[in-house]
């Protein structure tokens, strides 16, 4: 059985949730190809902006020699936040797929809905829920042992 393009997307958040990221990940494609894929990577470059999103779309540009992913779809597996949302219009990305809502920090469907604002340049066709549920687990296990240690250092430390 092949993968579909979100299942590519979640092997690039499993990717991250093995080097301790939150496990997000983001693959673009342009006429049924992958151009680029990513990964969470903010602990790992100390970078704020290291979301899945930003890094797939700046290798995306920089493979396709443009700043525009006009005929390009991106696959993400949570709901990006405004920053991505930005990035997503100012690429001027075609479609945008997405795994689970993020009621907390998604800027699409959730919080500001960054593409329904007058102020937004440009809308992409935006599709949510694609593979949703394994998304989520995913998150929400990630977080869970998180806490877990957490609770445990408490614990441990006077």
């Amino acid at each position: 059985m092949s993968k579909t393009f979100m299942d590519l997307a979640m092997d690039q958040a499993r990717a991250a949730e093995k080097a301790d990221e939150v496990p997000v990940g983001c693959v673009v494609v342009r006429d049924g190809e992958v151009v680029a894929a990513a990964g969470n990577r903010t602990l790992a470059d100390h970078d704020p902006t290291a979301h899945a999103e930003m890094l797939a779309i700046r290798a995306a540009a920089r493979a396709l020699g443009s700043e525009r992913l006009v005929d390009c779809d991106v696959y993400v597996t949570l709901e990006p936040c405004a920053m991505c949302a930005g990035a997503i219009s100012f690429a001027r990305v075609r479609r945008v797929y997405y795994g689970a809502a993020d009621p907390k920090g998604g800027a699409v469907d959730n919080g500001v809905r960054f593409f329904e604002q007058p102020t937004c340049h440009h809308r992409p066709e935006v599709y949510g829920g694609i593979g949703e549920s394994e998304a989520a687990a995913l998150l929400r296990d990630f977080f869970a042992k998180r806490r877990g240690l957490e609770q445990e250092l408490r614990q441990l430390l006077p």
